[in-house]
């Protein structure tokens, strides 16, 4: 694998709202923080997993929750996608509590993986709270349990309040208070936190965030689904980015995991971190810039292209095996990106071969890739075609394909 130069990185501006949580004194004691692409205070039309896969790039590991908090406890919305995900992992279990969206489903399934998250300390909270049977398993889990009053007015859920202060552990929290009445009688009912307009609207924090080239990590995303991944090689894809090795460390310096000795090199901030996390965390990045705009299956095509590629180069140019491997891997980025492949290659720290069959420019590499993209078309003249160009037989693409797919699911199925 031929990555040599060192990649420019710029300062680009990132956005989280954060909005006051009050005790029963009118005291400030936490934050909600919510995702924010722009100076307009208001979500974008996102998907779950991705808004909070970007608040845990941008924010956490950027300056921490704490700087945003001022110190204090932050709630980060948590949907099934991100809880599947298991984006929690990146935040420090001291600092924040998991805020499960109204979306998750009280079923088996979620109950374990939160049941999880309690054994491993995380503080959690039930957004939007309407009760249903079904919850009273999760409720020894949770410490917080959160009412919006535009949803379940305060006059109508006198009696699942009192149900729910019987647990003792359990703290409640009415949320959207607008006026005064609606804080008076919420603090009549018992209730212990306060949120609302009546109190402070969401105030927006703006921060400088580093740029990273998303093509080493598509490289490096490719690496980690190698059965017996290079550590060497994967330190030296960050190596390349600044902003990634920043991100790296920043992970393992959030507080989210012990650190028994000082970190002097990125292969062993990479050992520390392990092949379990390493892989969470190349997927976090991936969420945080795919996800609710190109299918996540896309990442698989790549993977199992580049392998494609690789195996019928060692079938005609050896020699150029791990150059065909960048070739498929990177063929897709354009689309990928949305940006022009001409735009992207030069950014891609790549031998000119590469670069020149990325571009539609005619040498083996470009060969190579076109008897790919054929077989994956069906076009089977277009192959025929193809295969004489590099004096291969077309019989053995059924098996070669076969093996890169078998390849690229070995691994994803033990992610």
């Amino acid at each position: 694998m031929v990555l040599v130069n060192l990649i420019k990185v710029g300062n680009v501006s990132v956005f989280v709202a954060r909005q006051a949580i009050f005790n029963r004194r009118q005291n400030v004691v936490a934050y909600e923080l919510l995702f924010r692409d722009s100076p307009k205070n208001y979500f974008p039309d996102i998907c779950e997993g991705e808004a909070t896969a970007r608040l845990i790039m941008e924010n956490q590991l950027n300056l921490g929750t704490r700087h945003i908090t001022s110190g204090k406890k932050a709630l980060i919305n948590i949907g099934p996608e991100s809880l599947e995900l298991d984006l929690c992992a990146f935040l420090p279990c001291q600092d924040v509590v998991i805020e499960l969206l109204e979306t998750i489903e009280p079923n088996d399934e979620n109950y374990e993986m939160c049941r999880d998250l309690f054994h491993r300390n995380y503080k959690l909270a039930l957004d939007d709270f309407v009760y249903k049977p079904q919850w009273d398993r999760f409720l020894k889990l949770v410490k917080l349990i959160k009412f919006d009053i535009s949803i379940t007015p305060l006059s109508e859920i006198t009696p699942v309040i009192k149900k729910l202060q019987k647990h003792k552990k359990i703290k409640l929290l009415a949320e959207k208070l607008e006026t005064q009445e609606d804080f008076e009688l919420a603090h009549k009912m018992g209730f212990d936190y306060f949120q609302g307009y009546f109190f402070a609207k969401p105030t927006m924090v703006k921060q400088n965030d580093i740029d990273y080239n998303y093509a080493l990590v598509v490289a490096i995303y490719a690496e980690i689904m190698k059965p017996s991944p290079d550590i060497k090689a994967i330190a030296g894809l960050f190596e390349l980015d600044a902003a990634l090795a920043y991100k790296l460390l920043r992970l393992i310096n959030s507080g989210v995991f012990p650190i028994q000795s000082k970190i002097s090199s990125l292969k062993q901030a990479l050992v520390y971190l392990g092949h379990e996390r390493l892989k969470k965390f190349v997927s976090l990045i991936v969420t945080a810039h795919t996800a609710g705009k190109k299918p996540a299956e896309l990442m698989q095509v790549c993977v199992v292209r580049a392998r494609f590629c690789e195996l019928i180069a060692k079938k005609v140019a050896k020699q150029q095996s791990g150059e065909a491997f960048l070739t498929g891997l990177f063929s897709l980025l354009d689309a990928i990106l949305d940006q022009p492949m001409s735009l992207l290659v030069e950014k891609l720290p790549f031998p000119d071969e590469i670069k020149a069959a990325l571009l539609n420019e005619k040498n083996t590499l470009y060969y190579i890739l076109n008897v790919v993209k054929a077989y994956e078309t069906g076009s089977w003249w277009a192959l025929e075609q193809a295969v004489i160009l590099i004096n291969l037989d077309s019989k053995v693409l059924p098996n070669l394909y076969q093996q890169a797919v078998d390849w690229a699911d070995n691994y994803k199925n033990k992610s």
